[in-house]
């Protein structure tokens, strides 16, 4: 089979090397995936430049996210068989309820290798049914980028038909969001940086787009504009905080998900005190979130925003695109 490692010692894309090896035999209470779509997050591309620590002293493969099917069950395994088609889980041992200090690093960093191989060993809790009629480039973007939308959007302090959401950009987590808090009848304003990808968030549902470009002081200008939203989606992390601070409602909360923005900008505690706001951080999710989310994608067939898709050939080119200009969602591979 075809994997491929960042070998050790090495950072960013050309460290990624293809290799082939044996294909892997499950275990005791282990599956085997053949993994046939992966997706990329921001995340990944920190793990190839270092940023994430990783094992000293052994390659790494990298990536979070995919969807194959079941080829092989191992000795104990009944929840699975054989063709049934799933996703990977980002973290071990988290079911339900809040993040734990078992749940490790994520699959793709640290010492958990991740999903771009042909096929992988994984636990059997550490797979998910995929959403009927998803194909695998689809399902593919799940497991990071949609259980943190769903996160951010569905728990600490729900949406719903009378909310009012504020989401950040156009990447893979803001897009998700925007479409799970649509679904659930919250308006949804939405910040961009080129006009261009502001038409087409509005096609996706968003009510209002704010160019931070044209306008530094977003937060005021949707704050005037909506009166402040009861949840903000936040992606720029300590670099735009101030600015979500000034949008979010009295008795509101931020959904802090990226660090993107760079250093703080000062935050204005007395503000976060006046108005009873909460800011609440959000690492990807449980399986119990991605089975709500699940369900909430079929109910509502609710479609991942692929921005593009490369073959197996083109795994560089597939990270160059993340830092593309015209981003607009999700990059997938399919294996």
């Amino acid at each position: 089979m075809r994997r491929w490692v960042l070998k050790h010692g090495t950072t960013g894309i050309d460290g990624l090397v293809q290799e082939t090896v044996e294909i892997p035999e499950p275990k005791q209470g282990e599956v085997r995936v053949r993994v046939r779509a992966v997706s990329l997050n921001r995340r990944d591309q920190l793990v190839m430049a270092g940023a994430f620590a990783r094992l000293p002293d052994r390659d790494l493969v990298p990536l979070s996210d995919g969807a194959g099917e079941i080829d092989a069950v191992g000795p104990g395994v009944t929840s699975w068989k054989v063709g049934d088609r799933v996703t990977s889980l980002f973290f071990a041992n988290w079911i339900s309820g809040p993040a734990n200090p078992q749940i490790g690093a994520g699959l793709g960093g640290l010492d958990e290798d991740g999903m771009l191989a042909d096929y992988v060993i994984l636990p059997a809790e550490r797979v998910a049914a995929m959403p009927q009629g998803y194909d695998f480039e689809e399902a593919a973007t799940l497991p990071c980028a949609a259980v943190t939308a769903w996160n951010a959007v569905h728990c600490g302090h729900p949406v719903d038909a009378s909310s009012k959401v504020l989401v950040m950009g156009t990447g893979g987590v803001s897009l998700f969001a925007l479409l799970f808090a649509r679904a659930a009848g919250a308006e949804v304003i939405a910040t961009s940086g080129q006009d261009a990808k502001a038409a087409e968030v509005r096609k996706l549902g968003a009510s209002e787009v704010i160019n931070y470009r044209e306008i530094p002081d977003w937060g005021a200008a949707v704050l005037q504009l909506t009166g402040g939203v009861d949840k903000v989606v936040e992606l720029g992390g300590m670099g735009t905080l101030s600015q979500s601070l000034m949008a979010v409602a009295f008795g509101g909360e931020i959904a802090l998900v990226g660090m993107l923005a760079g250093p703080a900008d000062g935050l204005d505690v007395f503000m976060l005190h006046g108005k009873g706001a909460s800011i609440r951080g959000v690492t990807v999710g449980s399986l119990e979130m991605y089975q709500a989310m699940k369900e909430a994608i079929e109910a509502h067939d609710i479609r991942p925003p692929i921005c593009k898709r490369f073959g197996a050939d083109d795994i560089k080119a597939a990270f160059a695109a993340l830092d593309a200009p015209d981003l607009f969602g999700k990059i997938v591979v399919t294996l």
